[in-house]
């Protein structure tokens, strides 16, 4: 900030303004500017500098007085001006406890500076493939095996990165810390250090297992339970088989989606099976007693009573796949299908003709 920058401006009060104010402005200024929070490290230095004054009842004074001459110029009577250099001036009387929960919000921290920090341990990241299944393991459920490709800790070198026989060295810029500071007054902020890359340590023998990374990358096999009544796109998730953790974080998880191939002529509808049964003119409406397959493989008889229409279901309770909540199993819904055929014989076609002559009921009579 220059010599004659106004203090007032740069934190967006008044000259009458109240310490409170002048504080709430620094607050609010500071959250956007910090450098640590993306903000402009220029104009940071600039509004830190203004409220090292201005929070001061007595230095807010001498600006008030001298003015232009306040930051390092000699004000008229001599002595330093408290913006300059020495005890009255920098950053260094700044009350931290004023920004009350700014380091909390902005940093993650209480106030004050950030100590730097080790990396810290952080959670592998989840694992998603797809399982096809035939309608049958779906229905009666199975165990398979399936192969995952994942990171895991390098065997060669348990996860150190360094050649077996060496270790890693502490890092000479950071000291093992992982992070370089960048003072500020009394608010100094962090940086990654760039020689360790934030780790801390120097690995001058990498591994040849796994070129200093710690990890290789494998195909692992996973024992997969699908349960009975496995649905299409269902999610099922396997704890700890997914990515491998970094620095000692745990492993994420594996999601298995199940996706059930189309049936012959089942259909499955949550918990229920549906299926699909073809029934003629005459057994329509005359009415007819058939066996049908149930999808565990036994038969079931179905009555189809005189003057069944298209389209209608009937519900076989118990008869369709095992429930994934709860107990018992869905209903098997046999939906009707009247079929008209499309070719006759001669014979047919006389007792249709004769049907028809017999006056049926006007089925479009409500149409006009």
């Amino acid at each position: 900030m220059t010599p004659t920058a106004n203090y007032y401006d740069t934190l967006g009060v008044k000259k009458t303004a109240t310490a409170d104010e002048i504080k709430k402005a620094f607050r609010r200024l500071a959250r956007k500017h910090h450098p640590d929070a993306g903000g402009d490290e220029e104009k940071f230095k600039e509004i830190n500098a203004a409220y090292e004054v201005l929070s001061d009842t007595e230095k807010r004074a001498q600006y008030d007085q001298y003015g232009q001459y306040f930051g390092g110029q000699m004000p008229p009577g001599g002595g330093r001006g408290p913006g300059g250099p020495g005890p009255g001036g920098g950053y260094q009387n700044v009350n931290v406890g004023d920004l009350g929960d700014l380091f909390g919000s902005v940093f993650g921290g209480g106030g004050g500076r950030r100590g730097p920090s080790r990396p810290q341990p952080k959670r592998g990241t989840d694992l998603q493939m797809r399982l096809d299944l035939t309608f049958a393991e779906a229905f009666a459920g199975m165990e398979t095996k399936v192969e995952v490709e994942r990171t895991e800790t390098c065997a060669n070198c348990h996860g150190s990165g360094a050649k077996p026989g060496t270790s890693p060295t502490t890092c000479p810029a950071c000291h093992g810390s992982g992070s370089v500071s960048e003072g500020q007054g009394m608010f100094g902020f962090s940086r990654p250090c760039p020689r360790c890359g934030g780790t801390g340590q120097i690995i001058e023998s990498p591994c040849g297992a796994c070129r200093g990374k710690g990890t290789v990358v494998r195909r692992v096999p996973v024992t997969v339970h699908v349960p009975a009544g496995a649905t299409d796109g269902g999610k099922l998730r396997f704890k700890g088989k997914g990515q491998s953790g970094e620095n000692g974080g745990p492993a994420g998880d594996l999601y298995v989606v199940t996706h059930i191939k189309p049936h012959p002529y089942y259909q499955r509808d949550a918990a229920d099976v549906v299926l699909e049964l073809p029934v003629s003119i005459a057994e329509a409406a005359l009415g007819t007693e058939v066996r049908i397959p149930a999808p565990d493989g036994g038969k079931v008889k179905l009555k189809v009573p005189a003057g069944t229409q298209d389209g209608r279901t009937f519900r076989i309770g118990g008869k369709g796949a095992p429930k994934l909540k709860g107990s018992g199993s869905g209903d098997l819904k046999v939906k009707v299908k009247i079929v008209v055929p499309k070719h006759l014989t001669d014979k047919q076609r006389e007792l249709l003709e004769s049907y028809a002559a017999e006056k049926p009921e006007d089925l479009r009579a409500h149409i006009g």
